[in-house]
């Protein structure tokens, strides 16, 4: 009786599947991929890379990117095991992005707006002179055309190869917020998973409104530095959207699958529109709900007032590339 041999396996393609960052459950790649990376059995939402965010948000061929040219340069000769110019150059060719912001003009639900989406892909979502000169273009922008402006945030802080540079960012970005302010504009951010460092303590957290992702890491130095400097452990969830929502340091948290209806109902409040006409879902688009909110009725927010001395932010820049 001859013997079949059944050992010998079919050729399968890798990347199927992929596992859950939070709950380790396997996930369908396809079915992952269609619920925007956010995990179907804990609701984790994993980082989004920052053109999907950016079609994720806005409505069909209404994004016309801006400032598309800018590049950033290795103005200290920074060398570490592979120096900056090399750095950029091969991150550049990688991501096919030319830095780790992604500016431009969009309508969400029909509301006009200036949408600035950070790549955490790009150098870890870094903020450079290119990222700061970015925000402050939008926000420009936005000033000049009398529209809401949205900055997403998802990044490691400022760049390290750009030194001080990269620190002044801090201070051009809320400049220019002061000025939006000033000139009765609406400005909104969303932080998603990581917020932290420069991006945390500049524009990310000094617009009008402050939005989350679930369970997003927000905060300045992480949770291991913070607990092995205080030498003191930290509580349960610090630094999560969650948290600081109780704390009343975020506006509220919004799902990603509810978080285009509920910015165009926010910008509809700010700019007079019709708000039930707004959080009608056009053709194509993602459903609508109602996000949690962080306050109750004449209960103040926890976060102190804005200073909106930070500066004017009227210094010229160049057409070809960002300046400090």
């Amino acid at each position: 009786m001859a013997w079949t041999r059944f050992t010998k396996k079919k050729d399968m393609p890798g990347g199927l599947w992929i596992k859950c960052e939070s709950c380790g459950s396997m996930l369908f790649r396809k079915e992952f991929e269609s619920k925007h990376r956010v995990c179907a059995s804990c609701g984790y939402h994993f980082t989004l890379p920052g053109r999907e965010r950016v079609e994720l948000t806005a409505d069909e061929g209404s994004f016309q990117e801006l400032f598309a040219d800018l590049r950033a340069e290795d103005r200290l000769g920074f060398v570490d095991r592979v120096p900056y110019a090399e750095k950029l150059t091969q991150t550049q060719a990688k991501t096919g992005e030319a830095d780790a912001m992604i500016v431009g003009t969009a309508t969400v639900h029909g509301i006009p707006c200036v949408l600035g989406v950070m790549n955490f892909a790009f150098l870890g979502g870094s903020m450079g002179m290119v990222v700061g000169e970015k925000v402050a273009r939008a926000v420009e922008t936005a000033i000049e055309r009398k529209v809401p402006v949205i900055l997403f945030a998802c990044s490691g802080g400022a760049r390290m190869h750009e030194g001080a540079i990269s620190l002044m960012q801090m201070a051009k970005s809320c400049a220019a917020l002061s000025k939006l302010n000033a000139a009765g504009g609406f400005s909104i951010s969303v932080m998603t998973h990581p917020t932290t460092g420069g991006v945390t303590a500049s524009f990310a957290s000094v617009c009008d409104l402050l939005i989350a992702e679930p369970g997003a890491l927000i905060g300045f130095a992480g949770p291991r530095v913070i607990a092995t400097t205080i030498k003191k452990e930290l509580p349960k969830g610090f630094q999560r959207a969650e948290f600081l929502l109780e704390k009343g340091q975020i506006d509220r948290i919004v799902a990603r699958d509810q978080l285009r209806g509920e910015l165009a109902k926010l910008m509809a409040y700010a700019t007079g529109r019709d708000v039930v006409l707004a959080a009608q879902t056009p053709p194509k688009a993602e459903p609508v709900a109602v996000a949690q909110c962080a306050t109750e009725p004449g209960k103040k927010r926890g976060k102190g007032k804005r200073d909106k001395s930070a500066g004017s932010g009227d210094g010229k820049r160049g057409a070809t590339g960002a300046e400090a």
